[in-house]
């Protein structure tokens, strides 16, 4: 909104012409984020407190999170609000990778947002049947992965597949992306699964979209992407606009999702932000860079499918509860300490992928 009436003025006045540059645009949109969720925070958390928005602490979880009852959830809303308003006023909205982006934090916000809706107003806090959130997560993917195929038929985006570490390895799958875009429904459930300790989910996205907004970057720069051997992505710098608003969103939620937290982001927070970020890493070509970029996400989701594969097969538990982060919990380690390793284990995860982007 903003670029489409500011830039033309730089034929008029010079100093305006700094708005063409992804980079510049960048920083006020993780500012105009930043700024926007520390506004409206304290408004929200009084009004879910209002309407006694608390979240529900289940019995089986560890007991020192009883304490946490009642806390406001649903905070994904701030995040999402966030994210998209600063996304919308600073890139140029003819460029249809932002719709696409945009599009599915939005629609996967939305069916956290049904999710916890449920939870909240139906007895016994099931929210969603599992396998009618996983059946709409797939739709989802598969509207996704037909929106690529239409960018891709109008030649605005290749599907093909880029290799970490192989530089000439770029193999076309068609419509293969279909099934392949998918892959964005595993990453929301990543997300998910590593909501469950103050600040540790909302740091881990602060670090990965931060990692995003460099490989969007590269990828949008025609220039840069040839020298890194990436593939090129027109119109992927604004997509960096994008992923900053995220950095700025994440910061703003922190302050208040910091131990200990006047406000959880709920399933809408999480799985607007396991979507946005899964659709943004296929959009740019990095879907199996997403893997290392989310290390910390995909070990809280592999520990849940290790844990329940060996209680049904041996009857026997690998960890003391799953997701991981329960079980050092569990094994004594206090919650800060637990969520500030976890993020240092988050950021080894962001520099090792960032690494390879000249191993190739």
């Amino acid at each position: 909104m903003f670029f489409r009436l500011l830039y033309p003025l730089h034929d008029s006045f010079r100093a305006f012409n700094v708005f063409r540059y992804a980079t510049f645009r960048s920083a006020l949109a993780a500012v105009t984020a930043l700024v926007l969720s520390l506004a409206l925070g304290p408004w929200l958390i009084r009004r879910l407190r209002q309407f006694q928005i608390g979240q529900e602490i289940r019995e089986e979880g560890p007991s020192s999170h009883q304490t946490k009852r009642g806390t406001p959830t649903m905070g994904g809303i701030l995040i999402i609000t966030s994210i998209v308003l600063p996304t919308l006023m600073w890139v140029n909205l003819d460029n249809p990778l932002v719709w696409v982006a945009t599009g599915s934090i939005v629609l996967f916000g939305l069916i956290g947002f049904i999710d916890d809706y449920l939870k909240l107003t139906k007895k016994q806090n099931l929210g969603l049947r599992p396998s009618t959130k996983f059946a709409l997560q797939l739709v989802l993917g598969v509207l996704i992965g037909l929106a690529l195929m239409g960018l891709s038929s109008a030649g605005q985006w290749e599907a093909n597949l880029q290799v970490p570490f192989l530089k000439t390895v770029k193999p076309s799958l068609g419509w293969l992306y279909v099934p392949f875009a998918m892959l964005v429904v595993g990453a929301a459930n990543a997300v998910n699964l590593t909501d469950g300790l103050d600040g540790l989910a909302i740091g881990s996205t602060l670090i990965a979209s931060g990692t995003f907004v460099i490989l969007t970057y590269a990828a949008g720069n025609a220039k840069v992407a040839h020298y890194l051997g990436i593939a090129g992505v027109k119109g992927a710098d604004d997509l960096a606009v994008l992923c900053a608003a995220m950095v700025g969103a994440s910061l703003g939620f922190l302050w208040f999702n910091c131990h200990p937290a006047q406000i959880f982001m709920g399933d809408v927070g999480s799985m607007a932000i396991g979507g946005g970020l899964g659709t943004i890493a296929v959009l740019v070509k990095q879907e199996l860079l997403l893997g290392l970029v989310g290390g910390l996400f995909v070990l809280e989701a592999v520990s849940v499918i290790v844990q329940v594969v060996s209680f049904k097969t041996r009857g026997q538990r690998v960890f003391r509860m799953a997701p991981l982060h329960h079980h050092f919990e569990l094994s004594g380690w206090d919650e800060s300490k637990v969520v500030i390793r976890f993020w240092i284990l988050a950021l080894i995860f962001s520099l090792l992928s960032l690494a390879t982007l000249k191993l190739r």
